[in-house]
Parts: structure tokens; sequence; C-alpha cells
């Protein structure tokens, strides 16, 4: 299974449990592209499955970039150690 992360906007974003990470997915009729891992976070006070991080496809890796730090403060799954 892996941690999936959806940032939908540079405020808004979706978790869900998959079982492929695939390069390209449809999620509530737009397209996301894969733009981080899946990679496997350091240990914890738990354990964690694999995290993949995606973003629309129509935004550029810049956009990706500031949407991803204005998130990370929010999503635990951003401020793992990996």
């Amino acid at each position: 299974m892996y941690h999936v992360i959806l940032l939908k906007s540079r405020t808004d974003f979706a978790r869900a449990r998959w079982e492929a990470a695939e390069d390209v997915v449809d999620h509530e009729g737009v397209a996301y592209s894969l733009r981080a891992g899946p990679r496997q976070p350091l240990p914890t006070d738990h354990a964690w499955d694999e995290v993949a991080v995606y973003a629309p496809d129509e935004i550029s890796e810049e956009e990706f970039q500031d949407w991803y730090a204005s998130l990370r403060p929010q999503v635990e799954e951003l401020r793992l150690k990996y």
C-alpha cells in the first residue's frame, strides 16, 4: 500500500491509500501526475508505507514546489524524513 497525497491547490490537498502508484491518475475528474516518490520514510513512532505525492498534470514544476512548500506545515507526510 501507498500513502498518497494529492495536492489540489496551494491550500488544499487530499489523502488516499492506494495499492499502486501509477505515473498518471484521474482523481475527481482531474488528471494528476506523480511528482514525488514513492519513497519510504525513515522510522518514526509508527510504521509508514511508501509515500507518493501527486499534483495536477497541468501545473509546472515551479508551481508544484510552491504548493508543496505551502502545504508542508499541514501535511505530516510532507514533513517526514526519507
